[in-house]
């Protein structure tokens, strides 16, 4: 339900025209169009949330090189250019979120990174509003930040005590898009949900990278496993959007049962659909009043009290398509 575009990467080309970047920004050269304030206008039409990802440091800018070449004892770099970027993306775009990245050649009394965010968070004109993610300056990742991304791709292997985002990326060996790229290099349809149910579980968000072609298209393939990942969440939605993580994160015996809950509902998605169609869940307790129901699927499903603990659910007879992952609802089980 947000989208985050990159306005500037390590190599320090604005996707909007920053006064501080010039000849080197997408109005002066290439479309000669204003991608930040385009794409913002077109999801905020679409009552999708906003962010923009900025990279602090840039690998080939002169005043960068030479800050760092001090020790980062100066600061010419941050003064004159990424953070007078930073203040102008605020105010002119008001972002839901601000993805922060490449922080870690420097500390926080380096990129004034405090500095600016009392500012957002106090003064600027989304500051009840916006959302900011971990990389500030280096040894900030997992300890500092609305919430977590600590690493790229990071997954927990246990509930963490703070809001978090997994980021992933469709192409497995790049965030931007290759010309070279083969199939078995990207990933398919079934690990981006297992990925997505196993990150919201653990209540996590899940921010999926595509990379357009230097066109600003959405080549094919992405956007057949954007839309296959859209279908599922038509059906499976109910069990991911606005959820909280369960008592029981996932099922002992395998990683292929997820929970999630919301209120005193618990939905248990599973990834491989059992030979025999039948269920077992050994963590949910059942009562008299229990209820089970298949997203996507009308009616309620038989079940019994499994001999050990938990319940034996008895799925539709269908053999399964080839989706990838199914949710039962669960009502009345504790």
């Amino acid at each position: 339900r947000y989208v985050v575009l990159t306005t500037k990467h390590h190599e320090g080309f604005t996707n909007w025209g920053s006064s501080v970047s010039w000849n080197w920004n997408s109005l002066d050269t290439g479309p000669h169009r204003d991608l930040v304030g385009e794409l913002g206008q077109a999801l905020r039409e679409s009552n999708i949330r906003y962010g923009l990802y900025h990279s602090l440091l840039e690998w080939f800018n002169p005043l960068y090189l030479a800050d760092k070449e001090s020790g980062f004892k100066t600061q010419n770099f941050v003064l004159k250019k990424t953070m007078p970027e930073l203040y102008d993306l605020v105010l002119k775009y008001k972002p839901d979120l601000i993805w922060s990245d490449g922080d870690w050649d420097a500390p926080e009394s380096y990129w004034n990174s405090t500095s600016f965010l009392a500012w957002l968070y106090n003064d600027s004109p989304v500051k009840d509003t916006v959302v900011v993610n971990d990389r500030w300056c280096s040894n900030c990742s997992c300890r500092h930040g609305g919430y977590y991304n600590c690493a790229d791709k990071y997954k927990p292997g246990t509930l963490p005590a703070h809001k978090w985002e997994m980021c992933s990326s469709i192409d497995k060996l790049s965030w931007g898009y290759r010309s070279n790229m083969n199939i078995a290099e990207l990933m398919d349809e079934a690990s981006i949900i297992e990925e997505l149910v196993q990150t919201v579980s653990f209540g996590g968000n899940y921010l999926l990278n595509v990379g357009p072609t230097k066109e600003g298209v959405i080549v094919p393939i992405f956007q057949e496993r954007l839309l296959a990942l859209g279908r599922w969440l038509d059906t499976n939605g109910e069990a991911i959007y606005e959820t909280k993580p369960w008592r029981v994160q996932m099922e002992n015996s395998t990683d292929m049962v997820w929970y999630t809950s919301k209120g005193p509902v618990v939905y248990a998605v599973f990834l491989l659909w059992p030979q025999d169609n039948v269920l077992e869940l050994s963590s949910p307790a059942p009562s008299p009043d229990t209820q089970v129901s298949m997203l996507g699927f009308a009616g309620t499903l038989k079940w019994q009290k499994s001999p050990g603990e938990g319940l034996l659910v008895t799925l539709p007879y269908m053999p399964p398509s080839s989706q990838s992952g199914w949710a039962l609802k669960l009502e009345g089980v504790k």
